[in-house]
């Protein structure tokens, strides 16, 4: 079974009051995976788990996504958010047929986004992308947006269409051949940023980094890019609990993470992509 690590040595890197976490799962017991569907977590990281690594980490505010494993279906998500109390907001899976009343009973509870993951195991891929906007686009919410970003350039006029704010995940999840800073890729995502409706995550650097750890240096390379570009476009999660780890040995270490990834973003600009961004996407309170 793997161990997690929920405290360990703090982070070099200070934390405004306000620090988000943009991406995690959650998981609580009484919610078994769907079928067919991606398994759960070993051990089910939960609530006081993660309480743990907030404290570790100097995390006050949250944003559970909803689990592949549990596809369309937000029970799981809706129990964790009762559990997480006012610090925690979600990102839910629906369809263009989730009902006014679906919507209403996600948004009191703290939903402010809707997740496209057009990826193995995904609940709902790009083909629903316009009918998910215009459910996301009545109740104010975001869209989180994964795919391989290699395909960016064919899915950007899409893209470019959406009225919700739309995030892409996880550094933009270049699968296939990798980014550099002067790929066809990055020009078109700084196109879809400067377009005033795109933000960028930076989560899950590991997913799909060639060079891998410690530094990450072809994710760095684009994320030290984008940060100069539109810091003001940048949020950041941990990726907790890590769900594509399998073994205790490739675990990452999380303050060591977190530092290497926020030393990405310029100091002067931490506030910004860890506050004032999220609070602006998920409705937090500046």
């Amino acid at each position: 079974m793997i161990e997690r690590k929920y405290s360990g040595e703090e982070p070099r890197t200070p934390m405004p009051a306000g620090a988000t976490d943009t991406q995690m799962h959650m998981y609580l017991s009484g919610f078994p995976a769907k079928p067919s569907a991606p398994a759960l977590p070993e051990g089910l990281p939960g609530p006081d788990d993660y309480r743990q690594v907030m404290a570790w980490l100097g995390i006050e505010r949250v944003v559970i996504t909803q689990g592949n494993a549990h596809q369309a279906d937000n029970a799981n998500l809706l129990a964790c958010l009762r559990a997480m109390g006012p610090v925690a907001r979600g990102v839910a899976a629906i369809t263009g047929e989730t009902t006014d009343r679906e919507m209403e009973a996600l948004h009191a509870a703290g939903v402010r986004g809707a997740r496209i993951m057009d990826l193995p195991g995904g609940a709902v891929g790009l083909e629903a992308v316009e009918a998910v906007d215009a459910r996301a686009h009545a109740f104010g919410w975001c869209i989180a947006v994964q795919f391989d970003g290699n395909m960016l350039p064919e899915h950007a006029p899409r893209l470019e269409r959406l009225r919700s704010r739309t995030i892409i995940d996880h550094h933009g999840k270049f699968l296939s051949s990798g980014a550099t800073p002067q790929s066809p890729e990055i020009d078109t995502l700084k196109r879809l940023i400067d377009g005033g409706n795109c933000w960028f995550k930076f989560a899950g650097c590991y997913e799909s980094s060639r060079a891998g750890p410690p530094d990450y240096d072809d994710i760095a390379d684009v994320a030290r890019h984008m940060a100069a570009h539109a810091p003001e476009r940048i949020i950041w999660g941990t990726n907790w609990p890590h769900n594509l780890i399998k073994r205790t040995e490739d675990y990452p270490d999380d303050a060591a993470l977190l530092d290497t990834v926020l030393g990405w973003v310029p100091q002067a600009y931490h506030r910004r992509v860890l506050v004032d961004n999220p609070a602006e996407l998920f409705g937090f309170a500046k």
